[in-house]
Order: structure tokens, then sequence, then C-alpha cells
């Protein structure tokens, strides 16, 4: 059976969830997490990303992500296969870390009861796997892995830059001050001592609701009927456009070709500025300073490959760029480049951060 197209657009919203291959466990210790967290602080640095919410569960995790960008399906990608090959490394393992495809379903995230609604199904997981025990007085600060005890009750600065908590506790009209992060722990725990312990956080669903609809469990779209109908008409575009038997229609195109425009325009932009010229390239070592930075910024901002940033930038080879990334050294590099370089360097990661 051919697999459904993922509905990309600038400023989706969408609820994420991937479990671990046959269910097992895809984090064993406090380690697996934070390398798990790391590595999504990556995608988002690459994608644009903003995650409103966030838990990780023992065998799979849930996510509440925001794309300004149509990039849903190459930051995905890019995650999944990083988190793999870093599992397998740590626990000296092979093969799949997740079982089937991760689960997208697009969410109408502008809309207040949907986004309340997702967001407290998420930061309640942990009671309805019976993790924490509100109803014997243990609160969801006691789960630590949750974008609650590791994110909202937290003050700005201590929080990671790519979760949204601001916009979170706006949308329960609470500020982001240590009342309005007090009030949004506790207004979570009080649900969680009131309902049952099953079905806490879940919505209640209509008789007649259009069973397209997520159930925040199954469905492919969370949101009104008539956000549902735009995106099904959205999605019948998509098809449209896609040729079904290519690479290209399970990758989406538009998600490469924007990924490629933008790391394309930095490569242009970052030549001219470090005084290269494109047919020069080839002359320059691996280890120029130039080159390596250039390879950073856009390995770091964009969804390119190391393949394809050495083959722009003359590079040899993709484990040639990854050694070069890896053995990087910010401080001393920039010191080496001409001004105009470190301008654009600077101006670049301000204009994403």
């Amino acid at each position: 059976m051919a697999r459904s197209i993922r509905i990309q657009s600038a400023g989706a919203y969408y609820h994420v969830m991937a479990r671990g291959n046959r269910r097992e466990d895809i984090f064993h210790d406090a380690d697996d997490r934070r390398f798990f967290l790391h590595t999504l602080g990556q995608a988002c640095e690459m994608t644009g990303w903003r995650v409103h919410a966030w838990v990780l569960m023992s065998n799979h995790y849930h996510l509440f992500i925001q794309t300004p960008e149509p990039n849903l399906v190459a930051g995905m990608s890019w995650l999944q296969n990083t988190l793999t090959r870093r599992y397998n490394v740590r626990h000296q393992k092979w093969g799949r870390l997740f079982g089937d495809r991760y689960q997208a379903v697009v969410v109408e995230g502008e809309d207040r009861y949907h986004y309340q609604t997702l967001l407290d199904y998420i930061h309640l997981n942990p009671v309805r796997a019976r993790m924490i025990r509100p109803k014997e007085g243990q609160s969801v600060l006691d789960y630590p892995w949750s974008s609650i005890a590791g994110g909202y009750a937290l003050p700005p600065k201590k929080r990671a830059t790519w979760l949204d908590a601001a916009a979170g506790l706006k949308a329960f009209n609470l500020t982001d001050t240590v009342p309005g992060r007090r009030e949004m722990v506790e207004r979570l725990d009080k649900r969680a001592v009131i309902e049952e312990i099953k079905s806490c956080g879940v919505p209640p669903q209509a008789a007649d609701v259009d069973q397209r609809a997520s159930h925040l469990r199954r469905g492919w779209y969370w949101g009104t009927q008539a956000f549902g109908d735009t995106m099904r008409k959205l999605g019948a575009k998509l098809l449209q456009k896609a040729t079904p038997a290519s690479r290209a229609y399970q990758k989406h195109a538009l998600v490469r070709e924007h990924g490629e425009r933008q790391a394309e325009a930095w490569l242009g932009r970052g030549l001219k500025a470090g005084g290269i010229k494109p047919d020069g390239l080839a002359q320059l070592k691996g280890s120029d300073p130039r080159k390596v930075l250039l390879a950073d910024l856009m390995w770091r901002r964009t969804v390119m490959s190391q393949g394809w940033l050495a083959e722009k930038l003359a590079m040899k080879s993709a484990a040639n760029v990854s050694q070069q990334i890896r053995r990087l050294n910010r401080i001393a590099a920039i010191k080496k480049v001409p001004e105009k370089l470190k301008h654009f360097l600077e101006e670049a990661d301000a204009i994403h951060s």
C-alpha cells in the first residue's frame, strides 16, 4: 500500500510520535534522553522548528512542533536517522531503532482549543502511563522528561531556546513569570487528580465526528471540520504535483528545493565574502577555514547532506566534511578569514537564531 503524502506548508503545526522497533525501549537511561534532546535541538537549529511541547517515554516520544518552513519530512528524516546512528554507537547495536513510519498529525495550531488540548495531552502522558501518581501527592514536575519540568517550569534563560514555552503559556492566558509558570503546573496537577488515569488529558469525542479527525491517538488531522477540509484539499494539490513512482514524491521535492535554495544562497554570498571564486574552490585545501566555516554553517542551519557540501565546496568527500567540521575551532578559524566573511557568518547565524 502506498504511503500517504505528508502535508507540508509554512507555519504548519504537527503532533509527531514515533515508537521503538517492535515497541522496544528507545530510552534506557538519562543519557539516552539527554542525547535525544541534544539531537532535537540540532534539528531545530537546522530547520527553524519551534517546539511547543515534548515528552520522552520509555519506548516512544511525542512532539508538538511548528515548522515555519515546509520542511517536516527533511527534518524528521535527519532527526530519526541521526538518533538511530547515535543510539547504535552508544549501545553497540545495529539496525533500526524506530518501528513503523513516524506519525505526524497536522494540527490547527492557531485554534486555542486544539492547541491547548494537544499541549495537555502530551504533558499528561506520564500520568496515563502511571509513571507519576498525582492522587498520591506527586506532581507533573516529578517526571523530568517532559517540557513541563524541562521547560515550562523554568525561567527563560534556563530552558532550551527552541522551546516556545511563552506561546504555550499565552494560550492559557498565563504570563512567562513565576506565578504564571506555577499556575501552569498547578492546572495540570489538578487535571491529573480529577480525571480518570486512562483518559487523563484525552478529549471527549463526539459520535458524529469526522472519522479522518485525530482523537490524539489516531486519525491524520487535529482541528475543526473546516480545517480538515482545507488540509484535504492541500493534500490533493500536492498529490497532483507529485510523481508517485519517483523518490521526489516520497521525500517531497518542494522541501528539498527549499533547503537547497537556502544553502545555495549562503554558498554564493559566503564565497563572495570570503574572496573565493567558484572556479577556484578546487585549488583550496579542504581544511581552508573559509570552506570549513561555510560547511559548518550550512550543516547546522540547513538540511543538506555532507555529500552535497563536499561536492559544492570541493572538499573531496562527505567523510572529509564530517572530519573537518568535528575538528573546527570556530574562535581560531574566524580570526583567519576576511572581515566580510566574518560579518556574513554572524548575520546568517543571527537571522536563524
